[in-house]
C-alpha cells in the first residue's frame, strides 16, 4: 500500500480566512437562544441551509477552482490548509450523537464547500437525518464494519453502496487525528482488470445489503436487488463495491474468483492517505473505494474525530439505467436543497 500519493490542491491564507468568515457570519445569524446553531434536524433548520445555499456561488474564485470536479484517474483529491483550533473543539465525542453542536463551525465549512460541488445530502436512517455526519470511534463498536469502528480494518467500499440515491462524491474533513490513523483509497481506474473479468461483473447477479449503520433497512422486507459491481461509461470503467454485505456465497464460482480478483487488484493499487487537522479528503464514490487501517481508540477526548458530508451531482448520468428500479430498502434522502 503506497502512502500519501493523494493529489493536493492547497488554499492559500486568503481563500481559507473567507470561507471561515463567510461560515462564522452564518453561524453567528442562524445561533438560537442556547447560543448554539443545531445541525441536527433539516427541517427546522431550512433556512440555515439556504443561507449556505445563497453564499456558497459568493465565494471567490479560487476556493471555486479548489472545488473543481475530481480530474485525475486517482479519483480523489485532499483540499489543505484549512485552520483547526484543537483547543476550541472540545472533547472527541464517544458517540455521534453526543456531539451536539461541537465543531458546527466546521460543519458549516463542509457545506460550503460541499454546496460549491454539488448537493448535501442526509439519509432519513443515518444519524438522525444530519447532512454532516461525526465520525468518531464508539465503544462497543470497534469491530463493526461501520465508521464507528477501531479495531478492525474497515474494508474498503463504496459509500451507502447498497442505495440507488448513493452519493456522487464523499467528504471527509479532519478534525483531530492525533495518531495519524490512515483513509485507504483505491481506485478502479488504477486496476487491470481483465475484459472477461469485466464482462462477468457487470452482470447484475448479486445484492449489496444496507450495513450496520442502517437498522431500519436492514430490516426491509423486499427482496434484495441484484447489482452489478462494474459498469463502463463513456470515460472509463466505474464500481458499485461493499465486500463486506456481498453475499458472494449466493454467486457461481466464475463470478466469485472474478469478484476476488477485482479485490486483489484494489488491493494492490490502493493508497493510504493520513489527513491531518483541516485537511478535506473528497472522493469520487463512483470510482473510488475507500476504508480505514486499525487503531487503538483511548476514548479519553483525544481519538480520531471526521466530519463527513454526502454530495450529489446534478445532471450526472453516469449510473446504469436499471438503478432507478431499486427499492433502496425503504431509506430515503434529502437533498439540502430541495
Amino acid at each position: 500500500m503506497e502512502l500519501g500519493a493523494a493529489p493536493a490542491r492547497t488554499l492559500d491564507q486568503r481563500t481559507t480566512r473567507e470561507l471561515t468568515t463567510t461560515a462564522r457570519t452564518l453561524l453567528t445569524d442562524h445561533t438560537d437562544l442556547t447560543g448554539r446553531a443545531d445541525l441536527t434536524d433539516a427541517a427546522a433548520h431550512r433556512e440555515l441551509l439556504s443561507a449556505v445555499r445563497r453564499a456558497a456561488p459568493a465565494l471567490g474564485d479560487r476556493v471555486r477552482h479548489a472545488c473543481r470536479p475530481v480530474d485525475t484517474p486517482d479519483g480523489l483529491f485532499v483540499l489543505k490548509g484549512l485552520p483547526v483550533d484543537d483547543a476550541a473543539l472540545g472533547p472527541t465525542p464517544g458517540h455521534w450523537s453526543a456531539a451536539g453542536g461541537a465543531g458546527a463551525l466546521h460543519d458549516i465549512v463542509l457545506l460550503l464547500l460541499s454546496a460549491l460541488m454539488g448537493t448535501p445530502l442526509a439519509w432519513e436512517g443515518q444519524q438522525d437525518g444530519r447532512f454532516v455526519h461525526n465520525i468518531v470511534p464508539s465503544p462497543g463498536h470497534e469491530r463493526a464494519q461501520t465508521g464507528a469502528s477501531s479495531a478492525t480494518l474497515l474494508s474498503p467500499h463504496t459509500e451507502d453502496a447498497f442505495h440507488p440515491g448513493r452519493a456522487h462524491l464523499l467528504v471527509l474533513g479532519c478534525l483531530r487525528n492525533h495518531d495519524r490513523v490512515a483513509t485507504t483509497a483505491a481506485s478502479v481506474r488504477r486496476a487491470r482488470l481483465s475484459d472477461a473479468d469485466v464482462d462477468l461483473l457487470s452482470r447484475p447477479v448479486l445484492p449489496i445489503l444496507p450495513d450496520a449503520a442502517y437498522t431500519q433497512a436492514r430490516n426491509h422486507v423486499g427482496r434484495p436487488p441484484a447489482v452489478a459491481t462494474l459498469w463502463r461509461s463513456p470515460d472509463g470503467p466505474r464500481l458499485r463495491f461493499d465486500p463486506a454485505y456481498t453475499p458472494l456465497d449466493r454467486a457461481g464460482a466464475a463470478h466469485r474468483a472474478a469478484y476476488r480478483r477485482l479485490t486483489d487488484e484494489l488491493t494492490r493499487v490502493s493508497v493510504a492517505v493520513t489527513l491531518a487537522p483541516g485537511d478535506v479528503l473528497v472522493v469520487d464514490n463512483d470510482l473510488v473505494v475507500h476504508g480505514r487501517v486499525p487503531f487503538r481508540a483511548r476514548y479519553d477526548g483525544t481519538d480520531r474525530w471526521l466530519k463527513r458530508t454526502s454530495v450529489r451531482v446534478p445532471g450526472c448520468r453516469t449510473r446504469p439505467a436499471a438503478e432507478r428500479h431499486e427499492h433502496g430498502y425503504g431509506q430515503r434522502t434529502t437533498e439540502a436543497f430541495a
